[in-house]
């Protein structure tokens, strides 16, 4: 043990190393008392001389009346310099000593007998080394909580100025759910005001739309074949390799001192690596594409889905195995799977509690309601509902002929209640006096078509109409706009003809309500709140293939709590399931490496070696599978279908000519 006491563990003002004394172990045996008398007593006499010197003497005469001036000033430097600053250092002192301590001990402990205790990582250091015991894997996982950490503080710090800069505006926005970053992945946001509390409660409905592409984990349908899945997986790992390729070709650039590929060289690097691993030969088992997993296993899954008849299966055949270590690696069903928990869980941390909850797993479907009743009579004023869904291309093409057969409808009965009030409206009429403009025209029609008889101007009658006096002219459609219809047009025409329709109503009944108006009135409103709530829904056409989430959301306009929490959630459930988009240009742009390089260490030695170049990965080497030889024979054993040398060393034939 160590002669070092392990004080302070008690409180004394002289004993040395205690807590709060004036002397400390480390000043080893200086006389504390002393060095204090003559560090107080010089600074006493300087301001003594000082006060002496400036001051007349009855001032000073006056100031020895209750007792000599350097007895005071002795007093007062000795309370506070001793007490205040001295003790801090002696603080320091003794802190620092019990650190060297505990150093001095540990470093004993290891110079012990052999059966001393010693620490575990230097133990097996010494049983095995660094490459079979290592502390790798924590040192990745202390990384990745220090990730976290400070993604959830960086996040922290976006809330608060989104938070700030709403107070600042004193309004509600789009920007108060998401942040800039994930602005784009809004379908559509819209604030109105409540039915049936229009002056204090606001319904908002938010609609974001995560991509296939944006999706950190996949996720596919249910339904999905195996084999599709496994075409997946080869694929993402082509793409790895060829990224790892292009890699490794800019650094070698970097080293031979050529200019790095611009991003549309890139692009077609790429391109020309991809026969490198796949061909279109699916007949021939020595395809490329059959390097991975051979033709032979692939033809045993085809149109193999997530499950089998009972009758049919068989824990020996070669499908059923291939079967069960695609479900156990649960690839079908993780992705969607990850996006469930991570939004019930952000839910759960952000106190946002619901009570109904509906996994609809094979329809990739979620439904969130913060209370179980649908009827929004009963419903309080904060409240929330989440639909979160997973949308294939076939599903929106789907969507969106129902989405057409549903404009269509409200087409057929829009014009329709319009050519009944139109009836009504003709048939009231007084056949005796002028109603409207069109009367009007009627009536003078003579005297007009007389007065430009001699003229070759045409008669109104006579020119084609190609206005309906509601809304502007409709431009022509080009290929593009019909096949991503917006329908912006026509929802502005039928809100218009509804509203004119009314407005002809009152004209026609005035303040008399009879059963016809009633009739009408009924069927008009019955129109506008159904085409309202269907122009609340999101458009499939703008929709692509991806994660779906709905959020609508009821808050009071002078409270918002529940506006504000969703937004937290969101951002946090954003993060969690999404990359984020990513630009080209800053995606592939990279730091050179300046910085390690070797002809920056100036030395004047000449080097004749070749700038050294790292190996390009060996693709699916290790894969075990045949590959057709150059000369048509089959080649045993383990498929290399890495690039040619001179690719790798950037010979003639690495295709930068032809760029």
């Amino acid at each position: 043990m160590s002669d070092i006491s392990r004080s302070p563990n008690v409180f004394h003002p002289t004993k040395p190393s205690a807590v709060g004394s004036r002397n400390s172990l480390a000043q080893e045996g200086r006389r504390q008392k002393d060095e204090f008398d003559q560090l107080i007593q010089e600074e006493t006499q300087n301001i003594l001389d000082l006060v002496q010197t400036k001051l007349p003497k009855e001032v000073l005469e006056k100031l020895e009346v209750m007792g000599g001036l350097k007895e005071k000033l002795y007093n007062y430097f000795n309370q506070n310099y001793q007490n205040m600053f001295n003790r801090y250092i002696v603080t320091t002192e003794d802190e620092m000593t019990k650190k060297v301590r505990n150093f001095i001990d540990k470093e004993e402990s290891k110079t012990l007998a052999r059966y001393t205790p010693k620490e575990v990582a230097e133990l097996l250091d010494q049983i095995a080394g660094a490459d079979r015991f290592n502390t790798g894997e924590i040192e990745k996982s202390i990384v990745n909580m220090f990730g976290h950490l400070h993604g959830h503080i960086q996040r922290g710090v976006n809330d608060l100025e989104n938070e700030t800069n709403s107070l600042l505006r004193q309004k509600t926005d789009v920007g108060a759910f998401v942040r800039g970053e994930n602005a784009y992945s809004i379908v559509k946001c819209s604030f109105k005001d409540n039915v049936f509390k229009a002056k204090t409660v606001t319904d908002v409905k938010l609609s974001v739309n995560i991509l296939d592409s944006e999706l950190i984990s996949p996720i596919f349908q249910y339904q999905s074949t195996v084999e599709y899945l496994i075409k997946d997986m080869i694929s993402r790992t082509i793409t790895n390799y060829i990224e790892k390729e292009i890699e490794n070709l800019q650094e070698q650039l970097v080293d031979e001192g050529k200019e790095e590929l611009q991003d549309t060289e890139i692009i077609f690097e790429k391109m020309k690596r991809v026969p490198t691993y796949t061909d279109d030969e699916v007949e021939d088992e020595k395809s490329k594409r059959y390097t991975f997993l051979a033709k032979s296993l692939i033809d045993k899954i085809e149109g193999l889905r997530a499950e089998i008849d009972p009758k049919e299966f068989d824990p020996l055949n070669i499908r059923e195995n291939l079967k069960k270590i695609i479900d156990l690696e649960n690839v079908r069903n993780r992705g969607f799977n990850t996006a469930i928990n991570s939004i019930t869980a952000i839910l759960d941390t952000s106190k946002m509690g619901y009570q109904y909850i509906e996994n609809l797993k094979n329809a990739r479907e979620l439904i969130i309601r913060e209370y179980e009743d649908v009827d929004v009579t009963n419903l309080p004023d904060e409240r929330y509902q989440i639909r979160l869904k997973y949308y294939d291309a076939e599903q929106l093409q789907k969507e969106q002929d129902a989405y057409d057969k549903q404009m269509e409808a409200f087409k057929n009965e829009i014009l329709h209640i319009w050519d009944v009030v139109e009836a009504i409206y003709q048939g009231n009429k007084s056949g005796f006096k002028v109603n409207d403009f069109d009367d009007l025209s009627r009536k003078v029609a003579g005297s007009i078509k007389k007065a430009k008889k001699d003229s070759n101007d045409p008669l109104y009658e006579e020119i084609e109409k190609t206005w309906n006096k509601i809304t502007l002219i409709k431009a022509e459609l080009t290929d593009v706009e019909r096949l991503n219809q917006t329908y912006l047009y026509e929802k502005n025409l039928y809100k218009k003809m509804l509203g004119a329709v009314r407005k002809k109503i009152s004209v026609i009944y005035g303040y008399q309500n009879p059963q016809v108006r009633v009739i009408v009135d009924n069927e008009i409103s019955f129109l506008q709140r159904e085409f309202e709530a269907f122009d609340y829904l999101i458009n499939p056409y703008h929709v692509l293939p991806g994660l779906l989430l709905d959020v609508d959301i009821t808050s009071i306009k002078r409270k918002r709590y529940t506006m504000m929490a969703m937004a937290n959630v969101l951002n946090e459930f954003l993060s969690a399931v999404s990359k984020g988009f990513q630009d080209a240009a800053f995606a592939t742009f990279k730091r050179r490496r300046s910085t390690v390089r070797a002809d920056l260490n100036q030395s004047f030695a000449s080097s004749d070696e070749e700038p050294i170049v790292s190996e390009l990965p060996k693709g699916p080497a290790a894969y075990s599978a045949a590959e057709p030889a150059e000369g048509g024979e089959e080649v045993k054993g383990k498929a290399d279908v890495t690039p040619a040398p001179s690719r790798r060393r950037g010979g003639s034939s690495d295709g930068l000519a032809e760029l």
